[in-house]
């Protein structure tokens, strides 16, 4: 086998025992062993080698998961990968292993709206204080550690307005101070950026989104460095978060081809903002395009490519127009959710963007993400070229 990554990606995972392409499907809750000695002798194995897959429980995963998880292992180049039923799964946990009573959590500010829910409002109930900083400003959050905070939450890019942070100087920050650090890390995925191997102590992705690529399966994974692997490891045992493998093994099919796909959803993503750019009824693309930009400066620091997933604001006072814009859209779906192999669109109320405190958009400002999908880069554009139109 060649030691190109892409040849990994393809090679990886097959089932030598019956010659299958794929790795075969297993359910298991009970696993019979021969005798109670072997069932202390597997449990010994787990302990002294908690990436091994010798599994006691179906809840620990099966051989199908354990696939799923070596090849990430790889990808993220990390110590152990947690797999979770969604992407907000893989959050929760990260989160909930490291901190505890009286602890304060730093989070940016423009983090994804579940992920804001559960440390803003959820975390009180352990009196476990959130408290948010500007993507933008590397002082504010430097100004906001005490001796209380335990965790740096980083999403980057930032949700719907796309902030880049500069994030080996939050890495040494958190270290300097003693702090954890986790990363959202799922619209570069690890293809792009390898958070663990820059210095983060978790890396969160999405499974539903690339790593699938095919809008038909939820999960997460957690990846860690051994730094935090005991304090992971507990909550896991007690949160009862398994992925199935059923699901799995969709996500091994789709990221056989992460490689492939992302390089084409970057492709038609850099050709769909350069034309937005260039439209009067927009007045900013939020993709790192434009050279020069901080933005641009800060993701090309640390990425090696760019995904689908970008985000624009239109000026109008007629928000109806605005809206008759997106539902002109004739290859766009309207839906939550994105890294499928199609195009979607979705307008950002005002109301979700409401709990910022570094976000301010005017009445007559508004906010629309696209993901830009895997259809011809050319009838993309015609179709949003024929739909700005109605915008008045």
């Amino acid at each position: 086998m060649g030691n190109s990554f892409k040849t990994f990606l393809k090679h990886t995972a097959k089932d030598f025992r019956n010659q299958s392409v794929n790795p075969p499907v297993v359910r298991a809750s009970t696993i019979i062993f021969k005798s109670m000695q072997d069932i202390k002798k597997t449990q010994s194995k787990y302990l002294k080698d908690p990436v091994s897959g010798n599994f006691d429980y179906g809840r620990q995963g099966t051989s199908t998961t354990y696939a799923l998880q070596q090849i990430l292992r790889k990808i993220e180049e990390c110590y152990k990968v947690y797999l979770t039923p969604t992407g907000f799964g893989a959050i929760f946990l990260g989160v909930l292993s490291v901190l505890k009573p009286d602890d304060e959590i730093l989070v940016t500010d423009s983090v994804y709206s579940p992920s804001r829910l559960l440390t803003d409002t959820y975390l009180k109930k352990f009196n476990i204080r959130a408290i948010f900083y500007n993507p933008n400003d590397f002082n504010d959050l430097k100004s906001k550690i005490t001796k209380k905070t335990k965790l740096i939450f980083v999403e980057n890019p930032g949700s719907n307005t796309f902030e880049f942070q500069d994030l080996s100087k939050i890495v040494a920050l958190a270290k300097k101070n003693k702090i954890y650090t986790a990363i959202d890390n799922t619209w570069g995925t690890p293809y792009y950026l390898k958070p663990i191997k820059l210095g983060f102590d978790m890396s969160i992705v999405s499974a539903t989104k690339y790593y699938s690529g095919h809008s038909d399966v939820m999960g997460g994974s957690l990846a860690i460095s051994k730094r935090v692997f005991k304090l992971v490891e507990a909550t896991y045992k007690v949160s009862g978060l398994r992925l199935g493998p059923d699901d799995a093994y969709l996500i091994l099919r789709g990221i056989r081809t992460l490689d492939v796909r992302l390089e084409k959803h970057q492709e038609n993503a850099l050709k769909v903002s350069k034309f937005l750019s260039k439209q009067k009824k927009i007045i900013k693309v939020f993709y790192p395009y434009k050279k020069g930009s901080q933005n641009y400066k800060l993701w090309k620091k640390y990425y090696s490519g760019a995904s689908g997933l970008l985000g624009f604001k239109i000026k109008s006072k007629n928000k109806n127009s605005v809206l008759k814009f997106i539902n002109s859209l004739k290859l766009f779906g309207y839906g939550f959710s994105w890294g499928g192999f199609e195009s979607l669109a979705l307008y950002q109320t005002h109301q979700a963007l409401g709990k910022r405190q570094f976000t301010h958009i005017n009445k007559d400002e508004h906010i629309i993400r696209m993901h830009i999908g895997l259809e011809d880069p050319k009838d993309i554009i015609d179709d949003i070229k024929q739909a700005l139109k109605f915008i008045k």
